[in-house]
C-alpha cells in the first residue's frame, strides 16, 4: 500500500502515520502540513503545505498512492476562527477530493476522520443516532455546518467515482493520556461546569480506538459510514464522580453567557455544540462498526476510568515531556549508518 496522510503535524495524523509505518505491508507513508510532525516518524516523508492543500493533485501524481486518509478537520472551534475553520474543513476537504478524483489518479481508496458533532444534540433527538439518521434540528454552529457540507461532498465523491472506496468514520468526544480536547480540559478543572437541571447521556472513545478504527478502514476492504464510540453510555455526573471533580452548576438559562467569564479568565473555552451535549446529550449505535469488523478495546465506562487513572498518575509523577520535530536530528535517525533500524 501506498498511503498519502493529511494533517500529519496534529495528533492524530502523526498517531496514525506511526502506526502505518509498521505494517510490512505498507510500501509508502507520505504526509502533509502546515505543521511539523507530533510524533517521532522512522519512514514517513513529510511535505509542508497550505491549509488548504492545494498541491495535493501534484502529490498523488509523482508519489501514485492508492490510499488518502483525511485526518484534517477542526472540530475544537475554540482553537480557531470561522474562516479558518472552513478553510480547513471544507476547501481542504474539497481539494483532498479533487486530487483523488482527478483523471489519472492512483487513489482507490477515501479514508475520512470525521466527528458525531454532525448528528447535533437536541431534546428531539432519538436515543441513539444510526449512520442515517438525520440531525432533527439545523446546524446552528460553524463546526456543524463544515461537517454536513463535508459529509455531502464525501457522498457525492462516492456516487461518481464508484470505483474508489470510500469511508467516513464518525467519532464520539475522545479521551486519552495524551490528547486535549474540550472535554479533558474540563475534567482537569478543580470543579466541573454542569447545566443546573440536566445529567446528559454521553459517549466516548479512547484516543487508542481512534488510531486502530483509523488503522482498521484504511487496509481492510470495506467501506461506508460508521459511528465510532465506546459501547455504552455514562452520565456526566458519572464521569465527574471517576474523575474525583466536584461539579459546577450554570443555569439552564443564558448558559452561553455564564460560560463567557470562564473564557475570558482562560479557565476554560466551552463551544456552544458542547454546552449543548452538557444539556442534551447524545447516544449514536455502534453495530454497523462492529459488524465491519472493528473490535474495541475499551467501552465508553472504561474509556472514562482509564482517563482517571491517568490522571491521578499525572498528579504523582507529572506530564511526560512534548516532542518537538527537528529536522536534522529526523534526518539523523533516518538516514545515519550509526543508528540500527529494526527489523521491518
Amino acid at each position: 500500500m501506498r498511503i498519502l496522510v493529511t494533517g500529519l503535524g496534529t495528533f492524530w495524523g502523526s498517531r496514525i502515520a506511526q502506526r502505518l509505518e509498521q505494517r510490512s505491508d505498507v510500501e509508502l507513508v507520505v504526509g502533509v502540513d502546515t505543521r511539523e510532525p507530533r510524533l517521532p516518524l522512522r519512514r514517513t516523508e513529510f511535505v509542508k503545505a497550505d491549509a488548504s492543500y492545494g498541491i495535493l493533485q501534484r502529490m498523488v501524481r509523482a508519489t501514485k498512492v492508492d490510499t488518502v486518509l483525511h485526518t484534517h478537520l477542526e472540530v475544537d472551534s475554540t482553537r480557531v476562527s470561522s474562516r479558518r475553520l472552513h478553510e480547513v474543513n471544507v476547501i481542504g476537504t474539497m481539494n483532498v477530493l479533487a486530487a483523488a478524483a482527478a483523471a489519472g489518479s492512483s487513489v482507490r481508496r477515501v479514508v475520512l476522520k470525521t466527528s458525531t458533532l454532525l448528528y447535533g444534540s437536541n431534546f428531539e433527538d432519538p436515543y441513539f443516532f444510526r449512520e442515517t439518521t438525520r440531525r432533527s434540528r439545523p446546524p446552528s454552529t460553524p463546526v456543524e455546518r463544515s461537517l454536513l457540507e463535508i459529509d455531502a461532498a464525501m457522498r457525492d465523491f462516492a456516487e461518481d467515482n464508484p470505483d474508489v472506496a470510500v469511508t467516513s468514520l464518525r467519532f464520539a468526544n475522545v479521551l486519552g493520556d495524551d490528547l486535549s480536547t474540550v472535554f479533558s480540559r474540563m475534567l482537569r478543572l478543580p470543579a466541573v461546569p454542569e447545566v443546573f437541571g440536566f445529567d446528559p447521556r454521553l459517549q466516548f472513545v479512547h484516543e487508542d480506538d481512534v488510531t486502530r478504527a483509523l488503522e482498521h478502514a484504511t487496509v481492510s476492504d470495506g467501506a461506508g459510514t460508521f459511528n465510532i464510540a465506546g459501547p455504552g453510555t455514562i452520565t456526566w455526573s458519572e464521569v465527574c464522580r471517576a474523575v474525583g471533580r466536584r461539579r459546577l452548576a450554570m443555569p439552564p438559562i443564558m448558559t452561553g453567557a455564564v460560560a463567557t467569564p470562564m473564557r475570558l479568565l482562560r479557565v476554560v473555552d466551552i463551544p456552544p455544540e458542547v454546552l449543548s451535549l452538557l444539556r442534551y446529550g447524545r447516544g449514536v449505535d455502534t453495530d454497523a462498526s462492529v459488524a465491519a469488523g472493528f473490535d474495541y478495546e475499551y467501552t465508553t465506562p472504561a474509556v472514562v476510568e482509564a482517563f482517571a487513572r491517568a490522571r491521578r498518575l499525572e498528579r504523582v509523577v507529572g506530564a511526560p515531556p512534548a516532542y518537538e520535530y527537528e529536522r536534522d536530528v529526523e534526518a539523523f535517525f533516518r538516514n545515519s549508518r550509526a543508528v540500527v533500524q529494526p527489523d521491518g
